[in-house]
């Protein structure tokens, strides 16, 4: 029975070993489809204005935005670029029908009411697209976790062994850099006149949790003998261990530079890192040990990657947080949040040339080492997927604009225009400003506990792992497991909501 279990474990090793990715482009197209996903959500409930039991309202939520992200990734990764075409072709159409309901400016030409637009505020309180960035990321690893020990994850897109771009290679990164939009130098607001050391204190004073379940990650799978990749982190090294270290590292450096000039730093940090792993052998220290051979004697060797990939993520983080303050500017009109969008864009054009540079004369994208290439390819897809996100908002606003009174959980609100509405239906709805937001919203319902969320999946995904023969499921039997423990997850995060439980203990 004992040779029976390694013999599964080697096998299941083995199954997520020396992979190599995908392309840049299939994996843009992956990162478009919760921005599409949440649009047409939102078109729906603006369409339809459904106002139902909770229930109702998880169903929907899971329905549109977490099921064609599972089947994307299994049964329908082959045909992976007619989802987006088929999802945007029916949000078109329901945009349609909003435009012939509107109940502003009737009989206005087009080019006025986007002119009205345009000149639209927005409330400042928050930005969903930063919401949305860290929920989906959470969501999409918590699939891809669970889903890349099944047969029908295509192997394209699991964690490459030294070289390459894997769809979850970049979920590691897209982590760290959402943790970082909202870390608390980005987050100072009314704080600003505090001492840097606070802000150094509180990220201290928040990471021991990681640090807890580090040990914990580490002690359970090592005392269950749960397969694992050893050329993800090493021995005993995990993501939380790192995400602990970046966020402490970050900090530490951010009291010594402006966190405005954070883009300064991550960019000498990546390249300072680049040039020790060229020019001090420090890459073939990652990738052959001390003594060439890759054995794991000594603390350093045992988590070479672990400990080494720490600063690429360094300069990802800080990325992150450059990018969380040039979300906070102060925009008042929606104009500026287009223009905000199109300087995105811009930087991504430029990130993504820097990146076909780096591969061709610097080196290929490597998460084991998380070497410079791999640094720009992060940020590039982060912010691109911000970008996404952010349009996304862009049109659900325009939707909510046509229609007064309807409300879509977790998407911008509209406070004024700067002309007067006109022609106004009698008897239409209040408008937004002046209705409670609905809190029937799975976005809303993960990010309030998104660490227990991931905490759940991972925990999960060890379970079902040790219940299941994953390696020998069949197609129906895959979905239907990674849909019932997705819709387990999602249920047990909506009811914390629905009770307004925020579990945090730090």
């Amino acid at each position: 029975m004992q040779e029976e279990k390694m013999s599964q474990r080697q096998m299941k090793e083995a199954f997520v070993s020396n992979l190599n990715g995908t392309n840049l482009m299939e994996i843009t197209l992956g990162l478009s489809l919760p921005p599409i996903c949440t649009v047409c959500r939102g078109l729906l409930l603006i369409l339809f204005q459904l106002h139902s039991t909770w229930g109702i309202h998880l169903l929907v939520d899971f329905a549109i935005l977490v099921v064609p992200l599972v089947t994307s990734c299994t049964v329908l990764s082959p045909v992976l670029f007619l989802v987006p075409l088929i999802l945007t072709s029916l949000g078109a159409g329901m945009f349609y029908q909003i435009y012939k309901r509107r109940n502003c400016y009737l009989g206005a030409p087009p080019r006025k009411i986007i002119q009205e637009f345009l000149n639209s505020r927005l409330a400042p309180e928050r930005i969903p697209a930063v919401t949305h960035f860290r929920v989906f990321i959470n969501v999409l690893t918590a699939i891809s976790i669970l889903a890349v020990d099944f047969p029908l994850y295509p192997r394209r897109y699991a964690k490459t062994e030294v070289y390459g771009t894997g769809v979850m290679d970049l979920g590691v990164g897209a982590f760290v850099f959402g943790n970082a939009l909202v870390c608390p130098e980005v987050r100072r607001g009314p704080g600003v006149g505090r001492s840097k050391f606070h802000y150094l204190a509180r990220q201290l004073f928040s990471v021991w949790p990681l640090v807890f379940l580090g040990l914990g990650r580490l002690i359970s799978v090592k005392s269950v003998g749960y397969h694992e990749h050893l050329s993800e982190y090493g021995v005993h090294w995990n993501f939380f261990f790192t995400l602990a270290i970046v966020k402490v590292t970050a900090s530490l450096l951010l009291v010594l530079f402006s966190p405005h000039k954070s883009w300064v730093v991550a960019m000498g940090l990546a390249v300072f890192y680049q040039i020790a792993l060229d020019l001090a052998q420090l890459k073939v220290l990652i990738l052959h040990g001390s003594d060439g051979r890759g054995t794991r004697v000594g603390m350093l060797n045992a988590n070479r990657e672990g400990i080494f990939s720490t600063w690429g993520y360094v300069a990802i983080y800080l990325a992150g947080v450059q990018t969380g303050l040039f979300m906070l500017k102060t925009r008042s009109l929606l104009s500026d949040w287009i223009k905000a969008i199109g300087s995105l864009l811009l930087i991504v054009s430029g990130l993504f040339t820097f990146l076909h540079i780096a591969q061709d004369y610097i080196g290929p994208v490597s998460r084991r080492m998380a070497n410079l290439a791999f640094s720009i390819w992060t940020v590039a897809q982060c912010l691109s997927f911000l970008s996404f996100l952010l349009l996304g908002d862009v049109l659900l606003v325009l939707s909510k604009f046509l229609i007064k009174g309807v409300d879509v959980p977790c998407s911008w609100n509209l406070i004024q225009s700067s002309g007067a509405v006109k022609k106004r239906e009698t008897g239409s709805p209040a408008p937004e400003t002046e209705r409670k937001p609905l809190n029937l919203c799975l976005i809303a319902a993960i990010n309030r506990n998104q660490l227990l969320f991931f905490l759940l999946a991972n925990v999960m995904t060890g379970l079902v792992n040790m219940m299941v023969d994953t390696l020998n499921s069949s197609t129906s039997w895959t979905l239907s497991l990674l849909h019932l423990y997705m819709f387990s997850n999602c249920l047990i995060m909506y009811a914390l909501h629905i009770l307004s439980v925020t579990v945090k203990w730090w």
